[in-house]
């Protein structure tokens, strides 16, 4: 017998959570497989957030802290400086980074913090029952927004990684998807950049990944899917906005 795959043991066997056809496993799986696959596992620790990802340190086997709604980014700093032979990564979704936590998250990137954030941009809150999200799309109707998101009266969603890439302290920032197999691929190769990045001690990386909400979107999982190429990924364009990996 001929083994093609393999679960990485960077995963637990916890059954995951998550709504059916939710991203975030994908991405869990994604973020494993490159602390194997780079070597680091044994000096690796990640923060999990106030969100969807809440549970996410019953899946990374690895050391996890949880910290508060929107808290991740000072979290990791806090580790990061007391350990800087280790890597540390944080985990987070729109609400908890780009709302409750985007005073952290700049200023974070700011110090140039050795420090890499996956960044989980649904376009919505998914845990706390689908309210408008900083991001969440201009006519997207939620539980806070039956109508849709109205740019006169609550502003145009904000794009993060364009924010971020501005900031010198940011060494790498991509913008990726989930959406098909091609977009999991580049995802991937984006998360293994970002850390490479914290390996060669180059500053802050963040990683922007779009996935989806079945639940909170109304759509069935192969709806969804369609719905990030058809819906997000012209407003949120896919992309690296920030390299600086190769500099001396």
């Amino acid at each position: 017998m001929t083994t093609v795959f393999q679960k990485t043991p960077v995963l637990t066997d916890a059954v995951l959570h998550y709504c059916p056809g939710c991203g975030h496993g994908i991405v869990h799986r994604l973020v494993s497989e490159v602390i194997e696959e780079l070597g680091i596992w044994e000096h690796t620790a990640g923060v999990a957030p106030v969100g969807c990802a809440v549970f996410a340190f019953r899946y990374f086997n690895v050391d996890m802290f949880e910290a508060a709604h929107g808290r991740a980014p000072a979290v990791a700093t806090g580790y990061k400086r007391v350990h800087p032979e280790n890597y540390i990564f944080t985990y987070q979704g729109d609400g908890d980074l780009a709302s409750i936590g985007t005073a952290e998250i700049v200023q974070a990137a700011h110090r140039g913090e050795k420090i890499t954030t996956i960044f989980i941009n649904n376009a919505i809150y998914g845990m706390t029952g689908g309210q408008m999200a900083p991001t969440t799309l201009v006519g997207q109707k939620t539980t806070t927004s039956p109508y849709g998101r109205d740019a006169g009266h609550c502003g145009a969603p904000i794009r993060v990684s364009e924010m971020l890439a501005t900031i010198d302290g940011t060494a790498y920032i991509e913008r990726t998807s989930i959406h098909n197999t091609a977009g999991i691929v580049k995802t991937k190769a984006a998360i293994k950049k970002a850390f490479q990045c914290q390996i060669d001690g180059k500053g802050f990386s963040l990683v922007e990944v779009l996935s989806n909400c079945p639940t909170n979107w109304g759509l069935s999982p192969v709806e969804s899917m369609g719905w990030i190429e058809d819906k997000m990924m012209p407003y949120y364009p896919l992309g690296v906005y920030k390299d600086k990996s190769k500099e001396a």
